[in-house]
């Protein structure tokens, strides 16, 4: 435990920014969750609107490190192949 006032102060500030980045993410959840509902629902106009609503946050969350860049190009990746293929199978 920390015994400094400087380390109590470090420990505060971590834990609060450990509850604010875990509340991002959960919205970046949220939305990609959103989009997933859409395309197994088998509508491609919902869930195209959701992928637009989705990417800037998704890329918001890659600038401020909450998730990686390559986790946001990704699942950007994969739902957009998802959302067009069902163009394709309709």
């Amino acid at each position: 435990m920390a015994n400094s006032p400087q380390a109590k102060k470090r420990a505060r500030q971590a834990e609060k920014r450990r509850t604010h980045n875990a509340s991002l993410r959960s919205m970046v959840r949220t939305y990609l969750k959103k989009v997933v509902t859409a395309i197994d629902s088998g509508d491609q106009q919902a869930a195209n609107t959701a992928f637009v609503a989705a990417v800037p946050v998704l890329d918001r969350m890659a600038d401020k490190g909450i998730v990686t860049k390559n986790k946001a190009a990704r699942h950007k990746s994969r739902l957009n192949s998802k959302i067009k293929a069902m163009g394709v199978a309709a």
